[in-house]
């Protein structure tokens, strides 16, 4: 029987040299050249000399609970906050240090080293994230360091390590089937072939299914009856195809072909419920969200080339494309019916908070209107996009000795371009007996008819970085510079054309930023090491000519810990923010200018990230593998001046000096045990947030994100050396709590979900 690994049991979240072996990077049988230069934080070993926070979850840790859900996989690193929106992870909230947390825009999130959002300039808060399900890796870097991989460099980057290529032929099979009639399929083949090996391939197809948890109002069987599906189906097919040279050749070379296609619908809404709804039935789904979805397609193309032309220099080439197309049909307006005033209609999220001024647009939503009624319609809006990002990508390493000092020297050069393209158009529905019809007297169907517009986005950035180590010090200094370019235009009706070009919005801006920073390591022996860094922060500011960059200040100061079965590690860091942005999305709540980036001004974030992991069983010499994992965050943040109503989006209106960020708790800790011998292992999971406000503004301090324990149970029994029985158990106390108060209303986060079935090596 396999041995579980205790270590792997939790993945790793820093590095020790007890745990070296426990984690590793990828395997020996996968590990090439070119996958060390696709990583961000490197083997363990190299973690420990990072000067800032750097933490990676390698194959084994991801499958303890099988966790397809964003959220549920990056609690268990300190300083990341997630905040949900429809339960499944499938729109996932990521904020690193107090950065602003819509969709992930401040985070650098990649895969494989490249940039993912569909248009990470030109739009960075795009609705995709790649599936995490089928990844091999996922690494964080904060701190000084994290200046490599730009732009957004005040929190630090996410990087999503794909399947490698193995060695031999061998492959993966995982089939799960769970509540809610939920299944995840994962599997993988590939191998190398040929002469020395020198051809490797992979084919790896992954799938994720559920009805959801949500139960849809008037979803009946029968013609013509909503949808009763609250959930999504997610399709992902990912291709490589490498050549090496022969390792023993004096040119060493290595070039990677790999493509990933990804398909997705969710049926999802931005509505939730009002306070008093969500305390009759938290799961409940308004009629007037009956046909509400988006689908999504992306593709990704990557060419790499690694060339190594002498001993100590090697030269990375990345050419790279990703192709989004998107629709989110879903519920944007109701109007009251009222003939007095036209008819006017009412944006959901001004609906959802304040139901009683607007109880006729509320009775239309809940589907309590008896007969056609062409005066109280709602319009649907087909957020209807495309998007495009592509560029070159170089980077090279140096090593070499100079003035008694090892140096690793690491330079980078990037162009970069991405667009985002929008024809948006409404239909307009009648509400009758729960059931939506759509008003062909009034709808709106010509794509571009709401919004036209184009957003393109130029880049340029550069860095060079040098760690040097000498005895008991490494020293990390680099410099990151970008130059950024986006434009904007907005036509007026469908068509494209200088006539109807809206010249009165010129939508232009160019960023040129120079990012430094510098961190050190010092290893006071062989146990204890200390480590501090500074940094400059940055992020465009969007198109508007009156848009400012994000910048700050960013210092950190910490100390590691490990011995034979422990790891520790605590670091204190303080963000000081001369400008910090805020998108402005339908999420957030509009500003002037829907879609503006809106300067706020001074903000301080400062807080604490704690990490400890020890080997219970072999400290007490017990037979059976007991590890234990305790991570906490502590965020605590700071509006320097007043905000008003339209220098910022809803949730961050009308700030006060002296008020903290909503939506970012000030606690969080996530806990874990396990339990193993040589052919099964049980582990423990729980997560504590605390609780926060939703909104900045006082009038809505009753809308807060919930306080929770979330507890995730998961088992795995070998029956055989290959085959290994799987159960789990998510959210095992079927807790009920708000997840948040936006786009629209309550939402519910997820409640408790059963899971069991195979998993197969071969």
């Amino acid at each position: 029987m396999k041995q579980p690994n205790p270590y792997r049991m939790f993945g790793t979240l820093t590095s020790t040299t007890i745990l070296a072996c426990a984690y590793g990077t990828a395997s020996a049988e996968t590990s090439t050249r070119l996958l060390d230069r696709v990583m961000i934080t490197g083997d363990p070993d190299r973690i420990e000399e990072i000067p800032g926070s750097a933490q990676a979850l390698d194959r084994e840790a991801l499958d303890r609970h099988s966790h397809t859900d964003p959220h549920r996989i990056l609690r268990d690193i300190p300083g990341v906050t997630v905040l949900e929106e429809e339960g499944y992870g499938q729109f996932p909230h990521i904020s690193m240090r107090g950065t602003p947390p819509e969709r992930g825009e401040r985070v650098t999130i990649m895969e494989d080293g490249v940039l993912v959002a569909p248009a990470p300039y030109a739009a960075p808060a795009g609705y995709y994230f790649p599936p995490i399900g089928r990844m091999d890796r996922v690494e964080t870097r904060k701190g000084s360091s994290s200046i490599k991989y730009g732009p957004y460099t005040v929190g630090g980057a996410l990087n999503m390590v794909s399947t490698p290529i193995p060695r031999e032929r061998s492959g993966k099979a995982d089939i799960l089937f769970g509540s809610h009639n939920g299944r995840r399929m994962h599997a993988h083949i590939g191998g190398q072939e040929g002469e020395n090996d020198q051809w490797g391939w992979l084919v790896e197809g992954y799938t994720e299914q559920s009805d959801g948890f949500k139960d849809l109002d008037n979803a009946l069987s029968g013609p013509n009856q909503p949808e009763p599906n609250t959930g999504f189906d997610r399709r992902n097919l990912m291709t490589k195809l490498r050549w090496n040279s022969d390792p023993m050749a004096e040119l060493y070379q290595e070039v990677e072909f790999k493509f990933a296609t990804d398909e997705r619908t969710v049926y999802d809404t931005y509505l939730g419920l009002t306070e008093q709804d969500y305390a009759d039935d938290p799961y409940r789904r308004y009629a007037g969200s009956q046909i509400d979805e988006i689908n999504t397609e992306n593709d990704k193309f990557m060419l790499r080339h690694y060339i190594q032309p002498t001993a100590n220099v090697d030269i990375t080439t990345t050419i790279y494309r990703t192709e989004t197309v998107r629709n989110w049909y879903k519920l944007h307006e109701v109007s009251d019916g009222n003939p007095d005033n036209g008819g006017e209609f009412t944006g959901i999220g001004d609906i959802l908070d304040d139901p009683e001024e607007h109880s006729a647009e509320m009775d239309w939503i809940r589907g309590d209107i008896a007969s056609w009624d062409d005066d109280s319609v709602g319009d649907v809006r087909a957020n209807n996009r495309e998007y495009f990002a592509h560029g070159l990508d170089v980077q090279m390493g140096y090593l070499f000795d100079a003035f008694g000092w090892e140096h690793e020297l690491e330079s980078g050069l990037r162009y970069h371009q991405d667009e985002e393209d929008r024809l948006q158009w409404h239909d307009s529905f009648a509400m009758e007996d729960g059931m939506m019809y759509k008003v062909d007297g009034s709808k709106r169907d010509t794509p571009g008819d709401v919004t036209n517009r184009l957003t393109e986005a130029e880049a340029i950035a550069g860095f060079v970085q040098n760690t040097m180590r000498q005895g008991s010090w490494t020293v990390t200094p680099g410099v990151r510079y970008e130059y950024v370019d986006v434009e904007r235009r907005d036509w007026e009706g469908p068509n494209r054309s200088s006539a109807n070009l809206d010249d009165d919005r010129p939508r232009s801006n160019t960023y040129r930023e120079w990012i430094p920073g510098i961190g050190a390591v010092y290893d006071i022996d062989r146990r204890w090491s200390v480590l501090a860094g500074v940094h400059r922060g940055f992020a465009p500011g969007g198109s508007d000519p009156d848009g400012e960059a994000e910048e700050s200040n960013n210092y950190e100061l910490g100390a590691r810990f490990r011995d034979a079965y422990t790891q520790a590690e605590l670091i204190g860091f303080f963000n000081d923010y001369s400008n910090i942005n805020a998108q402005c999305t339908q999420v957030g709540g509009g500003c002037e200018d829907e879609d503006d980036v809106a300067p706020i001004g001074e903000v301080e974030v400062y807080g604490l990230e704690a990490t400890w992991l020890h080997d219970l069983g072999a400290s007490q010499g017990w037979g059976v593998q007991v590890p234990v994992s305790l991570t906490y965050t502590l965020t605590r943040s700071e509006f320097r001046e007043n905000i008003g109503k339209e220098e910022a989006p809803n949730n961050w209106a009308y700030a006060r000096k002296g008020d903290s960020l909503p939506e970012i708790p000030e606690h969080e800790i996530n806990a874990r045990i396990g339990l193993a011998q040589e052919d099964w292992r049980i582990n423990l999971a729980a997560n504590w947030t605390d609780s926060v406000k939703a909104k900045a503004d006082p009038d809505y301090s009753h809308q807060e994100i919930d306080s929770r324990v979330l507890i995730d149970l998961s088992g795995e029994y070998y029956i055989t050396e290959d085959a290994r029985l799987f159960a789990a158990a998510e959210n095992l106390t079927d807790e009920e709590y708000v997840a948040h108060w936006r786009p629209a209303g309550a939402r519910p986060g997820k409640p408790r979900e059963f899971w069991a079935g195979i998993k197969v090596d071969f």
